[in-house]
């Protein structure tokens, strides 16, 4: 217990900041009953930051990561997105807790029903293959099922507003193409270079400048032992900070949603105290509201279900595992369901948050008495003043990002964001190496808190698990656009 934090060393703007962490504890994979259910649609984790690729500081990434849990080797189908379904990036950028903008992807899947000659010469029969695809997967004739999708972008509320669509650069259509998942080395040669082909220009209605789009397989990178944590946190949460190994997720795979905007493309009217704008975000997913189970599935017509109705939200993200670990299980689907203006419905699990009570009660520490919590209650709900909070914002749950900071190159960021000194990081916004889990249980347990009502504040809290020690030991893929790096292969090289 003697790695102790010291809080006067923190400059009053970096410990408001850091505030806005207590909420959140982890990433948020399988977090509602419902969602549990319907996979494909389930947001894992959210990320927004401006972007560290050199030469691209003039822009913002927003990462969106659904379908969680991959194992590589998960064939034949693997891990497609649901066509069915409707994948929202929303951004507030005049601090209403309402969208402005809407980024939104619609899949369609591409057949190609590839059949073999099966039988004895003169009486052969043309057979339909069981598998993705027959030969080298980079090449589509070889490849039975993938997927194109669009980008709309909605002005106004996603429902009613105006409704443009995105034009790929490359070929001038409003179609791009998803790379399939990394089903090993035999179907690819060379997979990165394949996904890196399936990184494209986007001419974004409303923008001066072309952004960038990538929707496909990555290898997750959220760092955290989930089944130790919900084990009652079966660690020590005071040992060392990579003392567990690599996490739980370490061999998984995940799809991503990314999108890079130019900055002044994001920026509305909402400015802190400073002046300096500040865009809020949040991901969600919706289903059509009726689904009818085909009796009689057809290849050639309807599938195994009929959709059918408007679209119903089913998933909502914003900061890290909020439903996960704040939100009561009586309240998860409902906390999907629901938008960022009708959070005062929550304002409980905020004020009188149960996670570190819970910590009391298993370990030999004492958690916070100064309730209710208004400290989280301002960073959870409106951002941070002078940091990420707009003036005359509207109480609401979401990631908070002040684009007007520089970024920090990966090789010098700290996986403790602003509570490590460094800015850019959480939870101004979130960047894939920001070790979530640590910032939240310190913030959690009172670290910013007065000692007198958090006297077991200042202990360095951890889940054992990091990204990696030292940043500039991670992969080049985290150097630049997606920022993730490239999924693992259902099959290696021999």
């Amino acid at each position: 217990m003697n790695n102790v934090i010291k809080r006067s060393g923190l400059t009053i703007a970096i410990a408001s900041a850091v505030l806005s962490a207590g909420l959140s504890h982890a990433s948020s994979h399988r977090e509602a009953p419902f969602i549990t259910e319907v996979p494909k649609v389930d947001g894992t984790d959210f990320y927004m930051f401006r972007s560290y690729e050199s030469g691209r500081e003039g822009f913002v990434t927003l990462i969106a990561n659904y379908l969680p849990l991959q194992d590589a080797y998960g064939g034949p189908n693997y891990f497609d997105l649901d066509e069915d379904a409707i994948y929202e990036i929303h951004v507030d950028n005049d601090g209403d807790a309402v969208e402005d903008l809407t980024f939104r992807f619609e899949l369609q899947d591409v057949l190609n029903d590839i059949q073999l000659p099966v039988g004895p010469e003169g009486a052969t029969e043309m057979v339909s293959v069981p598998l993705k695809n027959i030969g080298d997967a980079t090449d589509n004739a070889n490849v039975q099922l993938r997927q194109e999708y669009s980008v709309k972008v909605v002005t106004g509320d996603r429902n009613t507003g105006t409704v443009q669509t995105a034009t790929n650069v490359s070929t001038g259509t409003d179609t791009f193409a998803k790379p399939l998942d990394n089903i090993g080395a035999k179907s690819f040669a060379d997979y990165a270079a394949y996904a890196n082909q399936h990184v494209f220009g986007v001419d974004i209605p409303g923008c001066n400048t072309n952004g960038r789009v990538f929707v496909g397989q990555r290898k997750e990178a959220f760092a955290v032992n989930l089944g130790e944590i919900f084990d009652l946190v079966n660690t020590n949460p005071l040992g060392a900070r990579n003392g567990e190994g690599p996490g739980d997720l370490a061999d998984k795979n995940v799809t991503s949603f990314a999108l890079e905007v130019p900055t002044d493309c994001l920026t509305g009217s909402a400015v802190n105290s400073n002046g300096q704008p500040v865009i809020g975000a949040w991901t969600t997913a919706s289903v059509r509201q009726a689904r009818v189970l085909n009796p009689a599935p057809s290849a050639n017509g309807k599938g195994a279900t009929v959709e059918g109705g408007a679209y119903t939200q089913v998933s909502r993200l914003g900061m890290p595992l909020v439903n996960e670990v704040v939100i009561g299980l009586k309240d998860k689907n409902r906390f999907n369901a629901s938008e960022p203006k009708d959070d005062g419905q929550f304002l409980t699990y905020v004020t009188h948050p149960t996670l570190p009570e819970l910590l009391e009660v298993l370990f030999p520490v004492e958690a916070p008495n100064n309730f209710p919590r208004n400290d989280l209650v301002t960073a959870f709900l409106t951002g941070v003043p002078g940091v990420n909070m707009p003036v005359d914002v509207t109480a609401s749950e979401m990631l908070r990002l002040t684009p007007a900071i520089d970024p920090t190159p990966l090789d010098s960021q700290s996986d403790l964001g602003v509570l490590g000194g460094d800015n850019a990081g959480f939870p101004n916004g979130r960047r894939p190496y920001d070790d979530t889990v640590d910032i939240a249980l310190r913030v959690a347990m009172g670290v910013l808190a007065d000692a007198a009502d958090a006297p077991d504040g200042g202990l360095a809290y951890t889940d054992g698990v990091q990204l990696a020690a030292d940043p500039s030991t991670l992969p080049a893929d985290y150097e630049v656009f997606p920022y993730l790096a490239t999924p693992i292969a259902g099959s290696p090289n021999d």
